[in-house]
């Protein structure tokens, strides 16, 4: 299955370090990846931020960021950021960050990585497609991205 495409686009860029920079927030767990993401309106305007266990109930990124709204009408053809796949399963039982992103309708996800597969077999990127989702990768941030999961990848 192909990542579908890069994006060169400046901006993704700009938020992609956003949502970098809320993985390294993350407090890593034996069986969890650190995980930033920024949700973004279509005209260019940060809505909220979230990071992995940000608020408490063993929490993802895109779903911390999702929670945080005020209006979550306003995620509807945003774009979220995230350092990695949105996640399909959880070994939690939760409900997965793919269905969330489904559900609030965002037209595009623009993502570091795709998640190793030291946890679960994910299938974040084939999901949001099927539902009509963009899927873009910012190059050049792998290394930035999986940084915070050492205490994972590295096993």
């Amino acid at each position: 299955m192909s990542l579908t495409q890069y994006t060169h686009d400046p901006a993704d860029a700009k938020y992609m370090s956003i949502a970098i920079e809320q993985a390294n927030r993350s407090i890593p767990v034996e069986k969890a990846y650190c995980v930033g993401a920024a949700l973004v309106d279509s005209n260019g305007q940060l809505l909220t931020t979230g990071f992995s266990r940000e608020i408490p109930g063993n929490t993802h990124a895109e779903e911390c960021a999702l929670l945080k709204l005020d209006d979550p009408s306003v995620a509807k053809g945003a774009t979220m950021y995230t350092t990695m796949e949105p996640c399909s399963t959880r070994l939690s039982g939760n409900r997965p960050c793919t269905d969330r992103l489904i559900e609030a309708q965002v037209a595009r996800v623009v993502m570091g990585v795709r998640e190793p597969p030291n946890l679960v077999q994910c299938t974040g990127i084939q999901q949001l497609k099927d539902n009509g989702i963009q899927v873009l990768v910012v190059p050049d941030v792998e290394e930035a991205c999986l940084e915070p999961n050492r205490h994972i990848v590295n096993k």
